[in-house]
């Protein structure tokens, strides 16, 4: 991987931030987030500013310019990958290390006094501008909202923003209309004493239109703000896409029903003028909702008074616990995805001791094998398909410079998923094809452990799924062992594969209760570096649970695995699982042999099915 040559380019964004057309006095500092103006995690080509500037092209960063340093802060998935991606006019700030400084420490040591830095106010939300800006103003800099991109005003070929094609879903996917999820928000609001609504993600708009795009690979979602009243709807989106006749009838666009479901549509760079114009409005009890994470731009067009900023939406809160219909297409889907699954593990057994088969072309071998099931889409997420050493890289996306050839010899770990119309899949499996050593064995083991624990544990109503995060990890503790990622998080219907606001993960104690419909992943695993990685992964909805009593009627949840696709037991130390462990597998077996081999069946698949027989058979 040879970095990205930017002497250039930092000459033309330093020249850019002492121009007074772009701010009215020259700027000291130049700061690079990496989202776009939704503060998505996945982004589209035109808003990859940040790796325009420097190179590094990993999910997580935020680049800074002076006039005399660049430096570029990212975590420990993307060290390795940003050292080789960045030239020598970068300096890597490792996040995490006890040496490296925070961005704030940084810039106030190597800033003259009173420096302006600059950032655009449209791509850094609104929590993390407070914070810097209290900590630059500590200093005597001051933090400023530069309007124009600066990114943009050096990029010459800047691609286009996506405009694709949209698709109304109906009630057989949703289970509940958008009148309805409307009328429910409102209900939000009343509570609240709520006056209007500002929803700036993605995810958030499209659950709840029941719509959705593909303008970000692997999400399918499509750039648009939303602004809901007690009686009115502000739609702001590309108005070119809203010609489909289809789409108009799903909208009531040119036939609205009741008065305050009917959707007024405005261009989407008219967000910003229309939300002055409703702040010039309010009466003085007015308040308006909009998310702590929504972009400065927006937050501050409301005035202080009356702007009620809160972490989670009453829409991210909605999303996450999915209906009757939801749950039942994320059962579909998931079974589908295993049927493919089942398909690619017998094809790899066969086909790799012939040794042609590689990282690259066993992902593109799920992904055709998933492309043949019905109401495919597409990927949920890069495939991470990893051989030997490159699987102790957690986020390893297999190119053409770093393939290795599967082999009888090494642990193999796919972690994958795909979006059908009837819900997202993700998962992942470990697995060896020769003879697993008794260390790889002993490390599987654990890690089984901790996914069993997890997924069998049963907890009180109103637990959050932080307090989870340990019993995935006791097995791997009691031997010295551990892994430096979170153990699961929330999975959309149909939407993003990574949602709020719930998961289980130490990282975060801000998430939200689990109740019963939500959606997580459970996936505890262990990194031996240069050697092999291990993960087992599978999305589990949590259901209702019966233990024998009810402390103060609380109730109590478990999980219920969505995900049927068998756990290797060539891979496992049964002598290290205790009865009641042996017990799960065995159990989750004969689901997966039950469920998806009944669909195997049906569908004619019957190398797959003769392979799943073989998987399941009970540990004795």
């Amino acid at each position: 991987m040879s970095p990205k040559i930017t002497g250039e380019l930092l000459r033309q964004l330093r020249q850019a931030m002492k121009n007074c057309k772009y701010y009215c006095e020259p700027i000291q500092a130049y700061i690079v987030p990496s989202g776009d103006a939704h503060q998505s995690e996945y982004i589209a080509p035109c808003d990859c500013r940040r790796e325009y500037i420097c190179g590094f092209n990993g999910s997580a960063g935020t680049a800074i310019v002076t006039e005399q340093h660049a430096a570029l802060w990212t975590d420990g998935r993307y060290f390795l990958q940003a050292s080789q991606q960045m030239d020598n006019n970068w300096t890597l700030m490792k996040m995490g290390l006890k040496e490296t400084p925070s961005q704030e420490d940084w810039l106030i040591s190597v800033l003259p006094e009173n420096s302006k830095v600059g950032v655009d106010p449209w791509i850094i939300a609104a929590d993390q501008w407070k914070n810097m800006s209290n900590a630059l103003a500590s200093a005597g800099h001051s933090l400023v909202a530069v309007q124009e991109n600066l990114i943009d005003a050096v990029w010459p070929d800047r691609p286009e923003r996506p405009s694709t094609r949209l698709r109304s879903l109906g009630l057989e996917y949703t289970g509940l209309s958008w009148q309805e999820k409307i009328t429910a928000l409102r209900g939000k609001m009343a509570e609240r004493k709520i006056t209007w609504f500002v929803a700036t993600a993605l995810d958030e708009v499209a659950w709840l239109f029941n719509l959705r795009g593909a303008d970000i690979e692997y999400n399918p979602v499509f750039f648009v703000y939303a602004v809901v009243g007690m009686n009115t709807i502000r739609l702001f989106v590309d108005l070119k896409r809203l010609s489909d006749p289809e789409l108009r009838a799903h909208l009531q666009l040119d036939s609205p029903g009741k008065p305050e479901h009917s959707i007024q549509t405005f261009p989407y760079e008219a967000v910003y003028t229309e939300l002055q114009a409703i702040c010039a409005a309010l009466g003085p009890k007015d308040k308006v909702w909009i998310c702590d994470k929504a972009s400065c731009a927006l937050t501050q067009v409301i005035p202080k008074p009356h702007r009620s900023p809160i972490p989670y939406t009453p829409l991210c809160l909605a999303k996450a616990v999915k209906n009757a219909t939801e749950i039942q297409g994320m059962k579909a889907a998931h079974i589908k995805d295993a049927v493919a699954l089942c398909e690619l593990f017998s094809w790899l057994e066969k086909e790799i001791p012939k040794g042609n088969v590689t990282e690259i072309s066993a992902a593109d071998k799920a992904e055709e094998f998933r492309s043949q099931q019905k109401n495919f889409v597409g990927l949920s997420f890069p495939t991470i398909s990893s051989v030997g050493p490159n699987g102790a890289i957690i986020h390893y996306r297999p190119l053409p410079e770093t393939n290795r050839t599967l082999t009888v010899n090494e642990v193999y770990l796919i972690d994958s998923g795909a979006q059908y119309i009837d819900g997202t899949t993700d998962v992942t499996r470990t697995v060896h094809f020769g003879t697993p050593s008794a260390f790889e064995k002993e490390c599987f083991t654990y890690v089984l452990k901790g996914h069993i624990a997890v997924s069998a544990a049963v907890f009180p109503n109103g637990t959050k799924g932080h307090l989870l995060d340990s019993f995935a990890r006791a097995a791997l503790w009691d031997s010295g062992l551990d892994y430096l990622h979170g153990t699961g998080h929330g999975v959309g219907c149909f939407l993003n594969v990574h949602e709020g606001p719930c998961g289980i993960s130490y990282k975060t104690f801000a998430d939200e209760p689990l109740e019963a419909g939500m959606i997580v992943s459970d996936e505890p695993g262990y990194y031996e570096d240069g050697s092999f990685g291990i993960r087992l992964e599978n999305v589990v909805l949590v259901v209702p649970a019966k233990p024998k009593y009810n402390y103060r009627n609380r109730g109590s949840l478990t999980f219920e695995p969505l995900t049927l696709v068998p756990i290797q037991v060539k891979m496992m130390d049964t002598q290290l699982l205790t009865q009641k462990e042996r017990n799960w597998v065995n159990e989750y077996h004969r689901t997966c042999l039950e469920v998806v081999g009944a669909e195997l069946e049906r569908q004619g698949r019957m190398e797959a099915l003769e392979w799943l027989k073989r998987e399941t058979q009970p540990i004795v």
